[in-house]
């Protein structure tokens, strides 16, 4: 018997750690989270010296210390090629096999060096180049490499469809798959989706949900990703009457979202965690995902294979 479903994949995005209290709860969130058997977990990397040693470090832990596959963000901006070149090296050493390829955020100082790479998909084709000297290492094998899609226009952009020739240009250069930026409409990721394969977009465009409890979060969440917040979500979080009707509408909000993706055809779910695992681990429970995926898992086993 021939099975061709496959099982809605399943990620999360951390953050490192940034003291040693923080340090246990992410090493707390990140055994709970691993009950669920995702299929890699993304780790953010920007920011100070500092706070890049700690994502090598915590990529370092995943390796080292639990059965978890670690995504690794890799930005470009103010890197030069040869920075680049090392970084991606020192992940293939660590064991790392999927890398985020994004550009990152852009100093405030326009006269600050922005780096050698403008374009995330520059970076893409330097990992493409990498990979090829390593071809024995890896067995032959690629790695795996993510980029993120925008169903919302880009602050910066001229346009909604430069956008997806941005995206389909990152495709061409080597991409395997997009995780979308936070958005808070359902037809948000349809009008994604549509507008990306109309343009010939073929890669999965994986939608990235968070379940906000604060109205704090929200408006965090919104400026980091340069859209407004939901009007009818910042009302429900404000108008809340404690941190557990909060973590309630955060929650429903994004199973919500959730669903309505996989109904448009979503391949799977990305979760930003915000290193708070009770929200995620709500969201996969109420859309029953862990059963969903072991489900199909247990048919794959159960039949052969022609």
């Amino acid at each position: 018997m021939s099975v061709s479903v496959a099982p809605p994949s399943l990620s999360y995005e951390l953050f490192p750690p940034v003291s040693r209290d923080a340090e246990q709860s992410v090493y707390r969130s990140i055994d709970l989270l691993a009950d669920t058997n995702p299929d890699y977990v993304s780790v953010t990397y920007s920011g100070s010296t500092t706070r890049r040693r700690q994502s090598l470090e915590l990529i370092e832990h995943l390796v080292q210390n639990t059965k978890l596959r670690p995504l690794a963000h890799l930005t470009c901006v103010g890197e030069s090629r040869d920075s680049l070149e090392i970084l991606i090296r020192h992940f293939l050493a660590l064991g790392v096999r999927g890398v985020l390829a994004l550009r990152g955020d852009l100093p405030a100082d326009p006269h600050e060096w922005r780096g050698e790479f403008p374009f995330a998909r520059y970076l893409i084709e330097l990992i493409r180049e990498v990979e090829v000297q390593h071809s024995a290492a890896l067995a032959g094998g690629r790695l795996g490499v993510g980029v993120a899609a925008y169903p919302i226009q880009h602050p910066e952009s001229p346009s909604y469809e430069h956008d997806i020739e941005v995206l389909l240009g990152k495709e061409r250069a080597g991409a395997n798959y997009a995780i979308t930026q936070v958005y808070f409409r359902p037809e948000d990721y349809r009008q994604l989706v549509t507008a990306a394969r109309k343009a010939g977009v073929s890669i999965p465009l994986i939608p990235g949900v968070i379940p906000l409890n604060s109205l704090r979060r929200l408006e965090r969440v919104s400026h980091m990703a340069g859209v407004a917040p939901d009007p009818i979500l910042a009302h429900a979080l404000e108008s809340a009457s404690d941190e557990s009707e909060r973590h309630q509408i955060g929650v429903r909000w994004a199973v919500d979202l959730a669903r309505a993706a996989f109904d448009d055809g979503a391949p799977g779910l990305h979760l930003y965690t915000f290193n708070d695992h009770a929200g995620s681990l709500d969201v996969i429970d109420k859309l029953q995902l862990p059963r969903t995926r072991t489900r199909v898992a247990n048919t794959w086993a159960t039949h052969s294979i022609h």
